[in-house]
């Protein structure tokens, strides 16, 4: 992507969404270039607590063996395996042997739920993660993450609206948090609509992000439109800039 375009939209974001965090992105590469290889965790570690690092400017690669849970590898594409007994694990559980998260109620609902998840494959050995201000011409997203408060997913539903008939130009599908962040995103970038994915609602990956604080991740195909709707939207109204004194007041 072009450096002018990285800056526009820098430009643009920092005066319609004052103070807000600046979204991430990722991407398949076979080189990493520039970001650091993260190295296979000892244990298990969620995905979404790496992305803290991201989210504070590193720019992190991750491969099959340094993503550490099944779940994240999963849903990266770098793997199409379940864990064990997923079934007992996402609903009741088996004692003694399987705690279960209770997300769904009965072992046969999750069996029903997975037969409808569609195939995802990772189109290269490494994604890589960025800030949006670490982004440079050699560059191409597949999807941009933003992080944020009711007012900023507000802007950005919105947003991802302003040019839609279809009423559902966002979804929120029951998800693990990395899925609604790289799975869905990038099965939506496979659409000729795709949809912005509202996400972060896995109690599970609560703990890595601030308490009130969603996901909103967006196809690049769908962001950039969004991008060029900016300056013709609700972002240049009186309704909005009472919104835009807000968000500076949040942070004084």
């Amino acid at each position: 992507m072009k450096t002018s375009q990285i800056d526009w939209f820098k430009e643009r974001w920092n005066h319609y969404f004052p103070a807000a965090e600046p979204p991430i992105v990722f991407f398949y590469a076979n080189d990493p270039d520039d970001a650091e290889k993260v190295a296979a965790p000892e244990g298990h570690r969620c995905l979404m607590h790496d992305l803290i690092r991201v989210r504070r400017g590193e720019a992190l690669a991750f491969d099959k063996e340094s993503v550490g849970c099944e779940g994240g590898k999963r849903y990266t594409g770098f793997t199409s395996e379940l864990r064990p007994d997923f079934d007992y694990f996402l609903s009741c559980g088996i004692p003694g042997e399987v705690e279960g998260e209770r997300y769904k109620k009965t072992p046969a609902l999750v069996e029903k739920i997975m037969t409808h998840a569609a195939p995802f494959r990772a189109p290269a050995k490494y994604i890589v993660f960025k800030r949006w201000d670490r982004l440079s011409e050699r560059d191409q997203p597949e999807a941009v993450v933003f992080f944020g408060r009711g007012d900023i997913l507000s802007g950005l539903f919105t947003l991802a609206n302003f040019d839609e008939v279809d009423l559902n130009a966002v979804i929120a599908p029951f998800c693990a948090g990395c899925a609604s962040i790289v799975y869905h995103p990038c099965l939506q970038g496979q659409s000729e609509t795709p949809k912005a994915v509202l996400g972060m609602f896995d109690v599970s990956a609560r703990p890595y992000v601030p308490a009130d604080t969603l996901s909103f991740s967006i196809p690049w195909a769908k962001f950039e439109c969004m991008m060029e709707n900016m300056d013709e939207s609700f972002l240049i109204t009186k309704s909005w800039k009472k919104v835009q004194a807000r968000l500076r007041s949040d942070q004084s």
